[in-house]
């Protein structure tokens, strides 16, 4: 084994996503599968600085494949981004025998392991677990699946109300910088609009796009609108614009928030999940350092961590034009 891997440590960062457990089930019983030791990190590289390991085997992860949120659970740290902050946490990793690190989490949890290792020399390897979709070299992150299915399951019970009483609902669903969810859940959900950071549509595109549905004799409208779109200044201001301009239209607001976070993982998440947790460890095995595994035409690919938090992900055109023609 390079670099003589006898122990492999695990943890969660950043945002909780639906998927991340069974991805720390499947970083473990790698290990136990592979004859290496595993200890897990509770509260991310805020756990890390203070010590707080505990070791884990095959049955340490016991039913928790189908558990949303992360056994684990995660902490914003402010120390780990210091030298000093860093510095501590390699202390405890030495101390505890750790000989490499997998991270699951996005491009915050990423850019700490990749200080990490550029600093300590320290082995590291990243699994994408973020709701967005929003990090370079892979198609798929842990936990979108979930989020955009159950962002659909609530639109359809709004419309449902929308329909019974003529109303137009905007959706507000996360995305402040893309609008992966928005654009995939509105097109599923067959929303009437969908507004995303990466377009700014414009208000008097929006207008004139209401004014077409009720002209067609739509009665109720959904417009689904990520939290980073530009369009206005929130979704409430847009409601107000709306109303002012087209007091035709009764206007309701619904916020999702972090509902879309929760809930159990659809199971393209859990076998996502589980490659993605059996190819860290055989990477961490063949010596490869600073990779994110990432998943492209269904192929599990490494991407250096340093391109992979370049930049976000960019909106599918063809979905976007699929997105117009539907709206029609």
């Amino acid at each position: 084994m390079p670099q003589n891997i006898n122990k492999i440590a695990v943890l969660t960062s950043g945002g909780d996503s639906p998927g991340m457990n069974a991805a720390i089930r499947s970083v473990v019983r790698s290990c136990a599968y592979m004859k290496l030791q595993c200890v897990a990190i509770y509260r991310g590289y805020q756990g890390m600085i203070d010590g707080d390991f505990k070791e884990m085997n095959a049955r340490s992860v016991n039913n928790i494949i189908n558990k949303g949120g992360t056994i684990l659970k995660s902490a914003r740290c402010l120390e780990f981004r210091t030298p000093e902050g860093r510095k501590k946490g390699f202390e405890q990793l030495k101390k505890h025998n750790v000989d490499a690190l997998v991270v699951i989490g996005g491009n915050g949890s990423f850019a700490g392991a990749l200080k990490l290792n550029e600093e300590f020399n320290f082995p590291v390897m990243g699994i994408p677990g973020t709701i967005d979709n929003d990090i370079l070299g892979t198609s798929y992150t842990i936990g979108f699946d979930t989020a955009i299915n159950t962002v659909v399951e609530v639109i359809d019970k709004i419309r449902d109300t929308a329909s019974s009483h003529n109303r137009l609902f905007f959706i507000e669903v996360m995305g402040r910088d893309v609008g992966h969810i928005a654009l995939n859940a509105g097109v599923g959900a067959g929303a009437e609009e969908i507004l995303i950071p990466e377009q700014n549509l414009g208000l008097d595109r929006l207008l004139d796009s209401l004014k077409r549905s009720k002209k067609s004799g739509k009665s109720s409208s959904i417009v689904i609108v990520a939290e980073g779109d530009k369009t206005g200044k929130n979704v409430f201001e847009l409601k107000e614009y709306v109303e002012e301009h087209l007091p035709i239209y009764d206007v309701r607001v619904s916020v999702l928030g972090h509902m879309q976070r929760g809930g159990n993982p659809t199971c393209f998440d859990r076998v996502l999940a589980s490659r993605m947790g059996v190819r860290a460890v055989e990477a961490i095995l063949e010596g490869k350092t600073n990779y994110m595994v990432g998943i492209r035409d269904s192929k599990l690919i490494l991407t250096p961590i340093s391109e992979a938090i370049k930049a976000h992900t960019e909106v599918d055109e063809e979905l976007i034009r699929v997105s117009d023609i539907m709206t029609t």
